[in-house]
């Protein structure tokens, strides 16, 4: 217990159900390959696992600094970018992975920097104007620098040989499975991801994690005891765009695709928010929560609304209602529900059920 304690930054769960959800989440993630059959469900378990990096690497602005920015999509592209043109124009190998991944952090970090030091002094209101201002600007660049990008095409590549659907860890099979490169790919993402949470649990659990928090509380009183605001909103929001440069190297290695779809769009922007919202602002556990419940609703939703039509067949209106060409429509009555009846996120409600 005391290994546990230390490991999660002494950030338990605050309730048994709470705990419980995130065991039975991390359980499905670490046994996906061997629990689901079918590429399809292997690739909504890595798409949870850099979304959820992807969402807490958000929330460590929204919820524990108080920052709006819409510009979170540019470092996931930056980062998708990044590990994807050193594949495709490097070859195929771990350096060219390594080395995409540091220039995609250097430049991340640096659009950070420059939009914390010119754009944080100004009202918050005022920043997120600037910051979907310039994530809309990286975004046509890369729509139009067609002959490094791709364009709207985006660009196709190769990963290393290790990573190949084509390679084989060892002959003969695991509970029916051969341990090829997708599964390899998959463990790589996922050791990835639970290093990247446990140290954002401790940046966050750390002093300047407090600080941080004091100022998304009352900014004015933080800077009147002394500490400098813009400088600790500088720095959150540079690890903020470090940590979602890698969610979209993540990306960008799982998908062995990069284009302004997968990396860029603003509708990514959106879903990141509402991961965010409804499991929780201010507890990482919440993007856990609410990126696997957001994901897992936009793959198979869709799915079991056929089902349910199928089965209502020749009851008036419900087998029309549920046709899975309305799947959008039930998607957002759920999250319409889920906000109504958790208003502080699922994490907060939980967190108050001992």
């Amino acid at each position: 217990m005391r290994f546990l304690r230390a490991l999660l930054s002494d950030d338990l769960p605050r309730s048994r159900a709470l705990s419980a959800i995130l065991v039975a989440i991390f359980l499905g993630l670490l046994f996906a390959p061997f629990l689901f059959s079918g590429s399809q469900a292997l690739n909504a378990a890595a798409k949870i696992l850099y979304f959820v990096v992807l969402a807490a690497s958000y929330d460590l602005l929204l919820g524990y600094t108080g920052i709006v920015s819409f510009a979170h999509t540019m470092f996931f592209g930056i980062g998708g970018y990044g590990a994807g043109l050193a594949l495709y124009g490097w070859g195929p190998s771990w350096s060219s992975v390594a080395a995409g991944t540091a220039i995609a952090l250097v430049l991340s970090v640096a659009l950070a920097t420059a939009i914390g030091l010119f754009s944080l002094r100004v009202q918050r209101i005022f920043f997120a104007m600037i910051t979907l201002a310039v994530a809309s600007v990286f975004a046509i660049l890369a729509s139009q620098l067609g002959w490094l990008t791709g364009g709207e095409d985006g660009r196709t590549y190769q990963v290393p040989p290790l990573l190949r659907p084509g390679f084989r860890l060892f002959e003969g099979e695991i509970g029916g499975v051969a341990i090829n490169g997708r599964i390899v790919a998959y463990y790589l993402l996922l050791v990835t991801a639970l290093v990247l949470f446990l140290a954002m649990l401790r940046v966050v659990n750390s002093p300047f994690g407090r600080v941080l928090q004091a100022i998304r509380e009352n900014d004015f009183r933080a800077e009147a005891i002394g500490y400098r605001t813009v400088l600790y909103r500088s720095v959150a929001n540079c690890v903020s765009a470090a940590v979602a440069t890698v969610a979209g190297v993540m990306c960008a290695v799982w998908l062995r695709y990069t284009g302004p779809a997968t990396t860029l769009s603003f509708d990514i922007m959106l879903d990141i928010l509402l991961m965010v919202v409804i499991g929780g602002m201010g507890t990482l556990y919440g993007a856990v929560i609410g990126a696997t419940l957001f994901l897992l609703a936009e793959t198979y939703l869709q799915t079991l609304m056929g089902a349910i039509s199928r089965a209502t067949e020749g009851i008036p209106l419900l087998p029309a209602l549920f046709h899975p060409d309305r799947w959008l429509l039930w998607l957002g009555i759920l999250f319409i529900g889920s906000v109504y009846f958790f208003p502080a996120g699922i994490v907060g409600r939980l967190g108050r059920d001992r």
